[in-house]
C-alpha cells in the first residue's frame, strides 16, 4: 500500500516538469499561429510569414543605404571642389588687379611729377602748351567751377590721395580723388586724379564706377597723356562687363590714334585675345 503511494506520489511531483517539456521555444515571439515553428524543428528563427527579415534581406537594405551615402558624398565633393576654384579664380584676378595697380603706382608718380612740370611750361607760353601731352592747359576741357586756383594746396590735395592708393585705402581713394576733382576740376593734377580714380573703383570691384571715371579722362581732358592708358583701361572694364565688341572698338581706337604707346601695345595683345 505503501509502495502504491509512492508510485502515486512521483507521477503527481513529476507531471508539472512534463507538461513544461511540451511547450515550444520561440525566438522572437513570433510564430505560425499553431505555436510551432514552421516547416518542423530546426529552422534558424526565420518564420513563414512572421514578417521577420531575413539576414540577406537586412544586407541589402544596409548595402542600399551604403550606396546612397557615397553618392551623396561625391556630389558634395564635386560642389566643394567647385567652390573651391571659383574662390581660386577670384584670388588671381584680385591679385593680377592689385599687381597691374602697383606697376602703374611706380609709373603714376613720375607721371605726375612731368604733368607738373609740363604744366609750368604751358603757362609761361600762354597756353601754347595745351597740345602738350600731360600739360594743365589740356585739362581745360574740364566741366564744374572749382575753387580758385592754388597749386600749392592742389599738390597737398592730390598727394594725400595718391597716398591712400599705396597704403591700399582703396575706398577712401576714391572718395579723395572724387573730392579733389569737384573742387579743382582745372587742376594741373586733375587729368592724372580723373585717370587714378578710375584704377581704384577697378581695384575695388566698382565697374561702373571705373568705367565712368576711365571715360571721362578722355572726355574731358583730351590732350592728357593719359588717354591712351585710360581707353586701354576703359576696354579692359568692358572686357569685364561682357561688352566684347565695344571693347574691340576702342582697342582699335587706342591702336589707330596712339601708335608706339604701351597702351597701343597692350591693345594689340588683348585685340588678339577676344577675337
Amino acid at each position: 500500500m505503501r509502495t502504491c503511494r509512492r508510485v502515486v506520489t512521483v507521477l503527481a511531483l513529476s507531471l508539472p516538469l512534463a507538461a513544461w517539456a511540451q511547450v515550444p521555444v520561440q525566438d522572437g515571439g513570433t510564430g505560425n499561429g499553431s505555436g510551432y515553428p514552421a516547416g518542423g524543428g530546426g529552422t534558424s528563427g526565420a518564420y513563414a510569414g512572421g514578417g521577420v527579415q531575413t539576414p540577406s534581406t537586412a544586407q541589402g537594405m544596409l548595402f542600399s543605404q551604403l550606396q546612397q551615402m557615397q553618392q551623396e558624398i561625391a556630389q558634395l565633393r564635386g560642389m566643394l571642389e567647385e567652390q573651391q576654384n571659383d574662390i581660386q579664380r577670384l584670388k588671381q584676378e584680385s591679385l593680377e588687379r592689385y599687381q597691374d595697380l602697383d606697376k602703374r603706382l611706380s609709373s603714376g608718380a613720375a607721371a605726375g611729377a612731368a604733368a607738373t612740370q609740363n604744366s609750368s611750361a604751358a603757362g609761361a607760353s600762354n597756353g601754347a602748351g595745351g597740345a602738350s601731352a600731360g600739360a594743365g592747359a589740356g585739362d581745360a576741357g574740364a566741366q564744374g567751377s572749382g575753387e580758385p586756383a592754388d597749386p600749392a594746396k592742389e599738390k597737398l590735395f592730390y598727394d594725400a590721395a595718391f597716398d591712400l592708393i599705396k597704403a591700399k585705402d582703396f575706398d577712401k581713394a576714391s572718395q579723395a580723388f572724387a573730392a579733389f576733382l569737384r573742387r579743382y576740376p582745372n587742376s594741373q593734377y586733375a587729368g592724372n586724379a580723373q585717370y587714378w580714380l578710375g584704377e581704384v573703383n577697378l581695384a575695388k570691384g566698382d565697374l561702373q564706377g571705373a568705367g565712368q571715371a576711365f571715360a571721362k579722362v578722355s572726355q574731358a581732358y583730351p590732350q592728357h597723356s593719359k588717354v591712351p592708358d585710360s581707353l586701354y583701361k576703359l576696354a579692359d572694364v568692358e572686357i569685364r562687363l561682357g561688352s566684347n565688341d565695344k571693347a574691340k572698338g576702342i582697342l582699335q581706337q587706342v591702336i589707330a590714334q596712339y601708335p608706339g604707346t604701351s597702351a597701343a601695345q597692350l591693345a594689340q595683345r588683348d585685340l588678339q585675345r577676344i577675337r
